[in-house]
């Protein structure tokens, strides 16, 4: 049984809304990473293949995100996060998640880059703009997200992730 619908959301476009009542540490649902975007295969806007909805992952690998993922919103307060066991992207509920309400992640977990946007989540935690690095994050939420990294985001960043586990002890 799916969990999950996707349908017109506030914070942006359309999002993706829990079908049912989602317990804490719950599986969501599986990230199909199967559509790598590379130089011999490229994004194709025929296809409805847009660019932000792809995923900047380790080394360079950059996937397209399928239906529902792609349209999972970012939120300051979210209620899932996205880790990878055994090669293979989940999400993951952070909070229990109620019938109805809508599922985000805060794409700066795991994020890099220089990529600023106007957020929309309209949460009490709202930090209206963003900066697409965890390391720009304010120090306590780099803190309070660290147990949230992927081990992938943690080796390619080893450095600045040891230099915030030594500021934090």
């Amino acid at each position: 049984m799916t969990k999950v619908v996707v349908r017109q959301s506030s914070i942006n476009g359309k999002g993706v809304f829990a079908l049912k009542d989602i317990a804490r540490g719950e599986l969501v649902l599986a990230i199909d990473d199967a559509r790598l975007v590379t130089d011999e295969s490229p994004l194709d806007a025929s296809k409805g293949e847009l660019e932000y909805h792809c995923d900047y992952l380790a080394d360079g690998k950059v996937v397209l995100m399928p239906f529902p993922e792609r349209h999972i919103n970012h939120s300051c307060d979210p209620n899932t996060y996205v880790k990878t066991l055994l090669g293979v992207r989940y999400v993951f509920a952070l909070r229990p998640i109620r019938a109805g309400e809508e599922v985000t992640y805060d794409y700066c977990i795991n994020g890099f880059g220089d990529t600023l946007w106007q957020c929309n989540c309209g949460s009490a935690r709202c930090r209206k703009t963003i900066h697409s690095d965890f390391f720009h994050l304010p120090y306590e939420l780099q803190v309070e997200y660290l147990p949230l990294l992927d081990d992938w985001y943690i080796e390619e960043y080893k450095d600045k992730v040891q230099e915030l586990l030594k500021k934090n002890s």
